[in-house]
């Protein structure tokens, strides 16, 4: 089994995203400094490639306790994507990508399981089936369940910022075609 990557490098910004703007994004919907090691929150990120979702995750975190943003990084931060990685280069292969989608599930259900007081799922998420068992796991084990859209993924603008910016190389075919599948929550 592949090891997943984790830590900052996962967590790069995006092009055009303000740092200030999302910082009040997050205080906004969720105080981060009122996070301790007794909450028990669990974060769906949802939106396109190159959307910021990422951007978004790493700038909640850099607004936590310390010792929590260092537990979250290490093993609260899920992303299918981190497995993809090889030598510290991403290599996706679609062959593998349901294999991964299940990695990552029992990844998240493992860090909701030994009571992280912050659990983040990082994919695009979608459809909603895509992030019902995240959900579902989350609920069971008594997290609140925060469910973090970035951008407006229906917005055809939108989609050719996230074509240009996305780190993978997906293209605004595969960009648009994804946003055709979104589902509202």
């Amino acid at each position: 089994m592949p090891e997943p990557k984790t830590g900052a490098s996962l967590l790069e910004p995006p092009v055009g995203i303000s740092s200030a703007r999302n910082i009040q994004e997050i205080k906004g919907v969720i105080d981060p400094g009122a996070i301790d090691g007794n909450s028990r929150l669990a974060i769906i990120m949802r939106g396109l490639p190159g959307s910021g979702k990422s951007y978004w995750v790493r700038q909640f975190i850099q607004e936590l306790p310390a010792r929590i943003a260092q537990n979250v990084t290490e093993r609260g931060l899920c992303s299918t994507d981190s497995f993809f990685y090889q030598n510290n280069r991403y290599c996706f292969d679609i062959a593998r990508l349901p294999e991964f989608h299940q990695l990552n599930l029992s990844r998240f259900i493992e860090a909701l399981a030994s009571g992280m007081p912050v659990v983040i799922c990082d994919n695009t998420n979608m459809a909603l089936w895509e992030f019902a068992a995240y959900q579902a796991a989350a609920k069971a084990l008594n997290y609140r369940v925060h469910i973090q859209q970035i951008g407006d993924v229906r917005s055809k603008i939108h989609q050719r910022e996230c074509a240009k910016r996305n780190k993978h190389g997906v293209s605004l075919n595969s960009i648009q075609r994804m946003a055709s599948q979104f589902q509202r929550n």
